[in-house]
This record gives C-alpha cells, sequence and structure tokens, in this order.
C-alpha cells in the first residue's frame, strides 16, 4: 500500500479504492457496494474469509495508524477514518480481536520496543492468537484478589494456579497472564504482567460449553509452566497498571459497533428485527413499531459514543474509562435486541426439531442462538456493576467505594 502519513486524504481513499478493486474477491465487493456488510456475510464463508486474510494484513490496512515495522501505515487518525469509511462496506474484520484489542495496548503501553517487534507483526497477520487468562474461580469481579503464583527462577518465572473463562484458549497461541509474585503486598501491588506461551508443558486448557452448546470459555490449568523474564510487560508488581491498559481495551471491543472491536456478541442487529417484523406481518402493529424504533435509535447513539471513544484510540490515546459507557450500554442493549428477535419469531423461538443430545446445539433458530449467548454480554469483559463503579468514580469523579482492606497485605485479605 503506497501510502503514510504525509499522504492527503482524497489521495488516500483514492489508493484504497484501487487497492479494493484489484485484491478483493469481485463477489464480496458487488455485494457490499449492493448491500453492505449483511450482504458480504450471504455470499462470503468464514474459511473463505480467513484464507484470504493475509492479503488485507500484507497491505497495513488492518491497523492503518500503527507504525510500519509493526504492520501498520503510520497513517493519522483523519486519514484512517476516511480509509476506514472507504472499506466499510466490505466488511473486512479484524481477526484476532484479543491480540489486537487487549494486548497490543498493554505492548505499546508498557511493553519494550523488542516486545513490539516480536509480538505486534505476528498479530497483525492472525499468525499467532491470543487469549486473556485473568479471571480466576475466585477472583472475578474482583480481579485484583488473584492467587495464581508467579515465582522468579533465575531469568525465568514458574507459574501455578487456575484460570477460568478464558475466551478461545483452546486454540491460542499466547496469553496475558496476570499472576502475583509478591503475596506480602497489598493486593494491587503485588501482580504482575507477562505473556505466556501456550503450547507447552504445565499448560492444561479444558473447555467449558455454554448454554447454546457452543465452546468459547475454558478453564485454565498452570501447573510450572514457564515465562522467560523478557516476557514480562511493564515492572514486576507493577502488573495492575498494564493491565488497566488492557481492560480499557477489552471493554473497548465489547462495546459494539464503532467500537474497533466485535461487532456484537450474540445476535444479529436492528436491521434484522426489522426483517422479521415485515416477514410476519408484526411491522404494521403501532406496539411492535415503537419497540423497535426504541433499539434503532438506541443503537444510533450507542454507535456514536463508540465513534468518540474510538476516535481517542486512533488518536494514540489507549482507551480509557469513557470505554466503560459504551460496555454498559451495549451489554443491557443487546439483550434487548435479541429478546426482541426471540418475540417477533413467535412460536417458532418456542420448539424445535432435534435431537436432544446434538452437540453444539445446531437445530437451534438463530434468534434464540442469539438470545441465549447474549445473557452473558452484562457480565463478561468486565460486569455492569464493576463497570458502572468505574464510570462513577473515574468519569463522574464520584468516591470510591470504602474498603476496610486498603492497603493490607494480600495474603491476610479474605477471599471468597
Amino acid at each position: 500500500m503506497k501510502i503514510d502519513r504525509d499522504t492527503p486524504k482524497a489521495e488516500a481513499v483514492g489508493e484504497v479504492r484501487a487497492w479494493v478493486d484489484e485484491n478483493v474477491p469481485r463477489a464480496w465487493t458487488e455485494a457490499g457496494r449492493r448491500g453492505g456488510a449483511a450482504a458480504v456475510r450471504a455470499v462470503r464463508p468464514r474459511a473463505e474469509y480467513e484464507s484470504w486474510y493475509p492479503v488485507f494484513a500484507a497491505s497495513g490496512l488492518v491497523v492503518p495508524t500503527w507504525p510500519v515495522p509493526f504492520g501498520g501505515l503510520d497513517l493519522s487518525p483523519e486519514v484512517a477514518r476516511a480509509v476506514d469509511a472507504e472499506l466499510r462496506p466490505f466488511n473486512l474484520g479484524r481477526l484476532n480481536p484479543l491480540g489486537l484489542n487487549n494486548t497490543a495496548p498493554a505492548l505499546y503501553s508498557f511493553g519494550s520496543e523488542e516486545q513490539r517487534l516480536r509480538f505486534l507483526p505476528p498479530m497483525v497477520r492472525n499468525e499467532e492468537k491470543w487469549c486473556q487468562l485473568f479471571s480466576e474461580p475466585g477472583a472475578g469481579s474482583d480481579l485484583a484478589s488473584l492467587a495464581c503464583r508467579a515465582e522468579r527462577d533465575g531469568d525465568s518465572w514458574c507459574v501455578t494456579g487456575q484460570k477460568v473463562w478464558s475466551t478461545w484458549a483452546h486454540f491460542s497461541d499466547f496469553a496475558i497472564l496476570l499472576a502475583r509474585t509478591d503475596a506480602d503486598a497489598p493486593k494491587r501491588q503485588g501482580i504482575t504482567y507477562f505473556l505466556l506461551d501456550m503450547h507447552q508443558p504445565g499448560v492444561d486448557v479444558r473447555p467449558l460449553r455454554h448454554i447454546g452448546g457452543e465452546v468459547e470459555f475454558n478453564e485454565v490449568f498452570l501447573d510450572g509452566a514457564i515465562v522467560p523474564d523478557e516476557y514480562r510487560v511493564g515492572e514486576v508488581g507493577q502488573g495492575w497498571k498494564v493491565a488497566n491498559a488492557t481492560l480499557s481495551g477489552e471493554r473497548q471491543m465489547v462495546s459494539g459497533g464503532s467500537s474497533g472491536g466485535v461487532d456484537r456478541i450474540g445476535g444479529r442487529g436492528v436491521e434484522h428485527l426489522l426483517e422479521l417484523a415485515r416477514a410476519s406481518g408484526r411491522d404494521r402493529d403501532p406496539i411492535v413499531r415503537d419497540r423497535l424504533m426504541r433499539v434503532l435509535s438506541e443503537e444510533r447513539v450507542r454507535d456514536w459514543t463508540n465513534q468518540r471513544t474510538r476516535a481517542q484510540v486512533k488518536a494514540g490515546r489507549a482507551p480509557g474509562p469513557e470505554s466503560s459507557v459504551g460496555k454498559v450500554h451495549q451489554g443491557e442493549l443487546n439483550q434487548r435486541i435479541q429478546l426482541l428477535a426471540t418475540d417477533l419469531l413467535g412460536v417458532d423461538a418456542m420448539a424445535w426439531p432435534g435431537a436432544a443430545d446434538e452437540s453444539p446445539r445446531r437445530d437451534l433458530p438463530l434468534e434464540v442462538r442469539g438470545m441465549l449467548r447474549s445473557r452473558a454480554n452484562t457480565i463478561e469483559g468486565g460486569t455492569t456493576e464493576v463497570n458502572k463503579n468505574i464510570i462513577g468514580e473515574r468519569v463522574l469523579g464520584l468516591p470510591r467505594e470504602p474498603d476496610p482492606w486498603q492497603g493490607a497485605p494480600w495474603r491476610e485479605v479474605p477471599r471468597s
């Protein structure tokens, strides 16, 4: 791609348009120009997109504001927005979202240049997939109470403990890991941030099948897994500060459309609701029309909010506590959208043919599957309750909740 920071916006858009015509399969471009992302999904199988993806990654357009050595084009935020607008109809989503949205912010803010050169380019190319090993059975909402420990052994660290709800760990190559390195320090000061190779002895990944039948989440047992000290991000004991860059990126990723991450987790959007309503004739029902208009309006507001957060990221700043606003809104909104979809589906959402032992439950209607999956939206990426605390304390400036164990050594703090 022959554009860089000094390329005028109009010229950059022209270059991208020419690149699309030359490199994106014609069936995709025709569908995108005809009907946008939904039309593209109808003609482009997932496997076909993954096979073609290296072409997209080599162009630098996956992360256009990143420096060229890391896989980007070093474009200004203004030009990058124009480029994104040109690409939007073709639904060229970024693969490896946990790497690009969760790992990369921490590497940019706290990693070394060697770490960035080692991990960011293959991350962009989707050659090394990433997951996140943060939550534990006794440390979910109160993540800082985590008990997984890492002990120094010369130039390496030996890690022992258990993690849970680790999305896509079953096919990941690397993980970002929080582990306790000082049990005598206060809980937020004794944690260190690591990059863990998942393909080694001492890493046991066990899938967790969720209510829709699919496997996304996993529990991970670590028994003497080794992390070289060169794969430590930030200073020893400062992992909580590094983790906040990841957690802000995670909240941004699950905030929905225009967030720079995934569009939604569970189901399809308001456009699908309109299709269902028209197909059933319920679009003429004034109550249904009112419900549709409410979620359509909220989805538009969410989109604008996420655009502001993404503009901050493209300007070179990490997503801040403001990303919690989009996350809180998106989780509850998507649940209402998916519930309305099952309502519009009617009796077909109540029962369906299929074997009871089928796994995953491929007989589930799309709308039912989306509704079931969306129930996790207010939990994953930080619970709604925790994110409301973040908004109250860091955005609105309200006083923090009292903590009687503030400053106490972690080993003395009661844990569930």
